[in-house]
C-alpha cells in the first residue's frame, strides 16, 4: 500500500517560524519571483519507503510519468494507491495508465489531507527544511526536501507520516 501527494515549493518562503528581537520587525526576502518545483512523492506505509520525483509542473504528464516511476521501483507488486481527487490524477489519460500498470487506485475523500501520510510527511519536512529560510535557488530548496526525506529512516518516515502514531486510519 502507498500514498501519493506532491507539494509546491516556491520562492517565498513558507515561513512556519522566525525568530527576530522584540518589538522589531524581521525582514522577509521577498524576490517577486513565482518560480515553483512540483515535489511528488509516494511512501510505502508498511516499510516506510519512499519514491520521489521533482518537476516543474503538476499535470497529467507529470502525473502519469511518476506513475511508470513508481511501477518501475515496486515492478512486480500489487500496488494499491492512495492518493486525493486532484485533476492530475483523475485525469482520464492518467486513470488509464494506472490501470495498463496494474496499479490499483483508490480515491481518498475530497479535502481530507489528513488521511494521506504521504501528506503529512510533507507538511513535518517542509516546515523544518525551508520554513525558516529564503529561498535563494528554487531548484536547490526543491532538492533540499526532497533529500531532508531521504535522509531519514523508514521508521522515522512511518512516525513522521503519523503512521506510527496508533490512530491511523489504516491501523492493523
Amino acid at each position: 500500500m502507498l500514498m501519493l501527494d506532491e507539494t509546491i515549493v516556491t520562492e517565498t518562503p513558507p515561513l512556519y517560524s522566525a525568530y527576530g528581537r522584540i518589538g522589531k520587525q524581521i525582514e522577509v526576502p521577498i524576490t517577486g519571483n513565482r518560480s515553483k518545483r512540483i515535489t511528488h512523492g509516494a511512501m510505502n506505509i508498511k516499510s516506510g519507503e519512499v519514491d520521489l520525483l521533482i518537476s516543474h509542473e503538476w499535470n497529467a504528464q507529470s502525473s502519469m510519468h511518476f506513475l511508470e516511476q513508481i511501477r518501475a521501483k515496486w515492478r512486480g507488486w500489487h500496488i494499491v494507491l492512495f492518493e486525493d481527487r486532484g485533476s492530475p490524477h483523475t485525469a482520464e489519460d492518467s486513470v488509464d495508465l494506472a490501470e495498463r500498470l496494474r496499479i490499483e487506485i483508490r480515491w481518498l475523500p475530497r479535502a481530507t489531507p489528513e488521511l494521506n501520510a504521504m501528506d503529512q510527511l510533507w507538511r513535518r519536512i517542509k516546515e523544518e527544511t525551508l520554513g525558516d529560510r529564503a529561498t535563494l535557488h528554487i531548484d536547490r530548496s526543491a532538492l533540499l526536501l526532497c533529500q531532508a526525506i531521504i535522509q531519514l529512516s523508514p521508521r522515522e518516515r512511518l512516525k513522521k507520516a503519523g503512521v506510527l502514531s496508533g490512530h491511523f486510519w489504516l491501523a492493523e
